[in-house]
């Protein structure tokens, strides 16, 4: 039985929007012994100590106090992302055709279209509310239930499918049905998650298929799930976190960001300054943050591209990851992967520390490279930083896949560097 794969579904599942998985962190955090700071108070620390800090609902940093002062030992991070491309609802939403009642949808990042067709979907996600004596609030909110699906079109209608492929129109052919009759509000749909006489002031709404995770293949070898990019890398830095025995030299931190799948520009987002206004509040002063940082490494989590049975041609003939062998090390000459000979020596030396081979990722030159949060937060901080993933299958689907074998390698390579002097 493969436990961490197991607590990787549990994980997924609990976290249907980034919202949801910073609560979900939250709760395991504060079981270990975690408490929560408020970026409006003041801070003190002292060895040892285990803290988190929450912005803007979908973005979280956590951190366990080292022996010695940061400015002396450094920081050992690994940051990953909450938030997965889906579809969210227009400001907007409500919208009525052909007898049937829709909500208006945006494509949020590089979805895979054609995925979200037939899916029993939910929503979920987080509101801007009033009361009715003009107080507001912040709720978080999930229907759980399946509401919403996107119809494909019958083949018989579109017989140019056959020669020219399943090419879906994102403002024309993405709209969920919601209902048939009278035409049915926002405010309607989410009225159960509302205090008595509380009115919508704004939302942030996506949906996600209510498909449970799943553990797949002849002998359970699959992960099935949607989010696996990047609840995947969340669930092993985190879990690699909380496995920590006893405080190191070095302050550990984990840190989850929202919106890197589309581009990171926010103030929670890791091309924001939240990683760099924690790190100077537990440095003390920008002086000794210099310090810590030349003594730092950041681990830039993200989910890799396994080499696909059916596209092998896909891959680079000698930069081809397998599932189910080990965490892949992501190169890139032209820097939209941070790894260098430093860096991922490194964590080459981690994965032999942890009993795991390491693989390697390299685009073809001839396609585009994708990129992730490393660039984005080693460039802002100034901190050395290597990108690595698990190879995985979908990524950017509905419903992605990766190996069971994979999670726990993941999560000891991650527990060696939070341990390693």
């Amino acid at each position: 039985m493969n436990d961490a794969a197991r607590d990787l579904i549990a994980f997924v599942d609990a976290s249907p929007t980034p919202y949801h998985a910073v609560i979900e962190i939250t709760r395991r955090l504060q079981e270990a012994g975690y408490s929560e700071l408020d970026e409006r108070e003041e801070w003190s620390f002292q060895p040892g100590q285990k803290s988190y800090v929450i912005r803007s609902e979908g973005s979280l940093i956590a951190f366990e106090m080292g022996s010695e002062d940061p400015a002396e030992a450094g920081f050992r991070i690994v940051g990953a992302h909450t938030d997965s491309p889906n579809l969210r609802l227009k400001p907007l939403p409500e919208r009525a055709a052909a007898g049937a009642n829709q909500f208006v949808i945006e494509p949020y990042g590089g979805v895979l279209l054609y995925t979200w067709f037939d899916r029993d979907c939910s929503l979920a996600g987080r509101l801007r509310v009033r009361a009715s004596n003009g107080s507001e609030r912040t709720v978080i909110v999930d229907v759980g239930r399946p509401i919403l699906r996107v119809p494909s079109l019958a083949i018989h209608l579109q017989g140019e499918i056959r020669e020219k492929g399943f090419k879906p129109n994102a403002q024309e052919h993405l709209h969920p049905l919601l209902s048939l009759g009278d035409r049915a509000t926002l405010a309607e749909v989410l009225a159960d998650q509302l205090e008595q006489g509380e009115t919508i002031l704004g939302h942030d709404l996506m949906l996600y298929d209510v498909q449970p995770a799943s553990l797949s293949g002849l002998g359970e070898e699959f992960v099935h799930a949607a989010r696996l990019d990047n609840l995947g890398s969340c669930h092993a830095g985190l879990s690699a976190l909380l496995a920590g025995e006893g405080a190191a030299a070095f302050t550990r931190v984990a840190a989850f960001w929202d919106h890197e799948e589309v581009g990171s520009r926010s103030a929670e987002g890791a091309g924001g300054p939240f990683l760099a206004d924690v790190l100077l509040r537990i440095s003390g002063d920008s002086e000794a943050l210099r310090r810590a940082v030349a003594h730092s490494l950041l681990v830039s989590a993200d989910m890799a591209h396994a080499v696909h049975p059916n596209y092998a041609g896909r891959h680079d003939p000698e930069h081809r990851p397998l599932l189910g062998q080990g965490p892949v090390i992501k190169w890139n000459a032209n820097e939209s992967y941070t790894s260098d000979a430093v860096t991922g020596g490194f964590f080459v030396t981690l994965c032999e520390r942890a009993g795991v081979t390491p693989q390697h990722f390299s685009s073809r030159n001839d396609m585009r490279c994708g990129s992730t949060i490393g660039p984005i937060a080693a460039s802002g901080l100034g901190v050395r930083s290597v990108d690595v993933g698990n190879p995985m299958l979908s990524m950017h689907s509905a419903r992605e896949m990766c190996a069971a074998a994979d999670v726990p390698q993941m999560i000891r390579v991650m527990q060696a560097l939070y341990e390693t002097l």
